[in-house]
């Protein structure tokens, strides 16, 4: 069976692809051959991270669907056009029997291409909230998958299911004694664990910066801070004294040590992307999440998400000042970072990229029919 993959930009939108991807070997038919192809954008997420799990990568071009400026939405429809007549030669060549979308600004125009050969379309939104291109491939997919309820308003209803955010299957295993051996961290001192998106955030590196003396006090801290950063951020990892520089656990990026990362941390200071309400979860661990300003909003929508569900407290950008008490506090008030550990277990979904890898099947079964 031949399935097309696409959604990029930002690994909050590849991680589901590959998470559904890797489960649905476990969901064919049994003699079944699986053939993948991932369809992407150049430059995004999904160059290095499609590559390291053994999955074909193609880009074809892609742009916001809609500009601010009457030249920028020209530009954008110029793009998207040549990414549809590039988006219809890689399906006419692969043949997919269904495509599944998770969004981001290929899978539009892999989407209308779709759409033009007959290929049914499955979307997974990972945001509480539908952004623009999700909200176009809706219309145009025969099935829906949203990681939580609060979407169903914003969607079509008679497709839509409600099935989690699907993570990694190593979330599910990775503990934190494991975690802690894994990364050379101290079996008994709390850890922090610190990331931005997939390019890392340049706001939350400087306050870590800025306070990095006095987090170290408090804890250990493993930091993802984008390969941008890292140079400048390690002269201050070299700069710290002996007893300090090795509690701090700097990298530019992880693949597969994210899981074990995250289970052995106590807390974490992170952005809101869309990862943060299936991996917190899936890792039973209490953050204090910052949204990007710059987002449209989303980060803070799905923040505010977690925040209600008791998962996790949100901070302005522009409080990153305040971290450092804030995460002092939370960190030696164990009751109160119990309370949180056990709601954000509560919201993780073991079966999601199961059910997601069930739902793009039964599709490309009905058009194989």
């Amino acid at each position: 069976m031949r399935l097309a993959l696409s959604g990029g930009g930002t690994g909050g939108h590849v991680y589901p692809a590959l998470s559904i991807a890797a489960a649905l070997d476990g969901e064919l038919p049994q003699g079944e051959k699986l053939e993948l192809l991932y369809v992407g954008s150049e430059g995004g997420a999904e160059d290095e991270i499609v590559a390291r799990a053994g999955i074909s990568l193609s880009t074809i071009a892609s742009a916001p669907i809609r500009g601010r400026m009457p030249w920028q939405m020209a530009t954008s429809a110029a793009k998207i056009a040549l990414g549809v007549r590039q988006g219809r030669s890689l399906i006419d060549e692969f043949r997919p029997a269904a495509m599944l979308s998770t969004g981001g600004y290929a899978s539009f125009p892999l989407s209308l291409a779709a759409r033009t050969r007959e290929v049914p379309i499955a979307v997974y939104l990972p945001d509480i909230n539908p952004g623009w291109a999700v909200r176009a491939i809706a219309k145009l997919a025969k099935r829906v998958a949203v990681t939580a309820a609060e979407s169903l308003r914003r969607l079509p209803g008679s497709k839509t299911v409600v099935t989690g955010y699907p993570v990694r299957k190593e979330f599910w295993t990775a503990d934190r004694a494991g975690g802690r051996e894994r990364l050379g961290l101290d079996p008994e001192e709390k850890v922090l664990y610190v990331a931005g998106a997939s390019q890392g955030a340049h706001s939350i590196n400087r306050a870590i910066a800025a306070d990095i003396s006095g987090l170290l006090e408090l804890c250990e801290v493993v930091h993802l801070c984008g390969h941008a950063d890292e140079p400048w951020l390690n002269e201050i990892r070299d700069g710290l004294s002996d007893g300090l520089k090795d509690r701090y656990h700097l990298y530019a990026y992880m693949h597969e040590d994210t899981p074990w990362a995250m289970a052995a941390a106590d807390l974490a200071v992170c952005r809101s992307g869309a990862s943060v309400m299936g991996e917190l979860p899936a890792a039973g661990l209490p953050a204090v999440l910052v949204p990007y300003p710059y987002a449209g909003g989303h980060q803070r929508t799905n923040a505010h998400y977690m925040e209600i569900k008791g998962a996790a407290i949100v901070m302005d950008d522009d409080d990153l000042h305040t971290m450092l008490p804030i995460v002092g506090g939370l960190l030696h008030d164990e009751d109160r970072l119990r309370g949180m550990r056990e709601s954000s277990r509560q919201l993780a979904r073991p079966d999601a990229a199961a059910r997601i890898a069930r739902i793009l099947l039964d599709l490309a079964s009905e058009d194989g029919s």
